[in-house]
């Protein structure tokens, strides 16, 4: 079994990364696992994923690369044991550190796994501004990777782009350098797929093997998620959308407030009876994005709401409070009753 980790920050574009590379690989008749780690107890993304057939698992409540290295053995040997892929792609937390993954991996002594190359993303519109909020943390994500792909550049201006190839070669001279649209799918993006098939790295190198060890520095985010049963009649797909960008737009004009030019991450996502909407926000100057997937469920299956906002710049405490006042605020306004299911204790991350 092949295992391709793709890390990179918050809102790099790494899920649908890897619903595009999972597209390719399967139609290239490969058969294709999926493993997201979140943050915190509530999954987000491996419902949108899994939502598409493909086979997902969840690992949550904790950083892949430092606090769940005996769930992710356990659950590295189910999906060989029950489900035998030729290729996991792996999708970390933001905050995660893809070489640390791969390390803690090896260190497992187990022959059932290859490696592709580390792939790191990057937005290219917002990465000047992650670097000043939070270098060390970005530049360490980046020095460990051996495949650096610059996302998004449908929407960066074309200006900043030798800036951002410039500070990745600063930070590491030997990955190679790719530039994409994810979203697109666009000519560029299709050679990552060659170097998932193709390309092999059996064992993570002795230098990096030991810097990652010794990587694993303050990430500065607090996080916080979240999810609620809902209670609603002849609810329609715009009624949703308006509900979900309001209160991550709302929740980001209370960060800013603090936090003028956070850096981080909002995700909200209400299922309803055979579609899911999910909505996020990845930049302070930004407004909600929104995407709609259909799925197989049950007319019958409850609604429910979940969000997970990770930001810089604000307390923990701080955060649940904005989370937990706005989404009440706007469920109470659009007459749609609410209940709070589970929520993760807000969390500061350090590693």
């Amino acid at each position: 079994m092949k295992i391709a980790i793709i890390g990179g920050f918050l809102g790099s574009g790494k899920t649908t990364s890897i619903l595009k590379l999972s597209e390719m690989l399967t139609e290239n008749g490969q058969k294709v696992a999926i493993l997201v780690n979140e943050i915190g107890q509530i999954g987000v993304d491996g419902d949108t994923i899994s939502s598409t057939g493909l086979m997902t698992k969840e690992l949550t409540s904790g950083c892949i690369c430092c606090s769940i290295s005996t769930s992710l053995l356990a659950t590295l040997s189910g999906i060989k044991k029950d489900f035998n892929p030729d290729i996991l792609l792996i999708e970390p937390t933001g905050i995660a550190f893809p070489a640390q993954i791969k390390a803690n991996i090896q260190d497992m002594d187990s022959e059932l796994f290859t490696f592709a190359p580390i792939i790191c993303l990057v937005d290219g519109k917002r990465f000047i501004d992650e670097f000043k909020q939070i270098p060390r943390f970005v530049i360490n994500q980046i020095a460990e990777s051996e495949i650096i792909g610059i996302n998004k550049i449908d929407i960066t201006p074309a200006e900043l782009l030798p800036g951002v190839v410039k500070r990745l070669k600063d930070i590491n001279s030997k990955a190679k350098i790719m530039q994409f649209s994810a979203k697109r799918n666009d000519e560029k993006f299709q050679e990552l797929f060659d170097h998932i098939y193709h390309d092999s790295q059996v064992k993570l190198s002795k230098e990096l093997f030991e810097q990652a060890a010794y990587s694993m520095k303050m990430s500065e985010i607090s996080t916080y998620s979240t999810e609620y049963s809902l209670y609603m009649k002849n609810i329609d797909m715009n009624t949703a959308k308006f509900v979900n960008e309001r209160i991550l737009q709302e929740i980001k004009g209370k960060v800013m407030k603090d936090s003028s030019l956070f850096v981080g991450h909002m995700k909200g996502i209400m299922y309803l009876s055979g579609k899911i909407i999910k909505s996020s926000i990845t930049s302070f100057n930004e407004s909600p994005d929104s995407s709609i997937y259909e799925t197989e469920d049950n007319a019958d299956r409850k609604s429910v709401f979940k969000i997970l906002t990770a930001v810089t710049g604000m307390g923990n405490k701080e955060v649940q409070n904005i989370v937990d006042e706005t989404v009440s605020n706007v469920f109470e306004s659009e007459n749609i009753g609410f209940e709070n299911i589970i929520s993760s204790q807000p969390h500061e991350h350090h590693h």
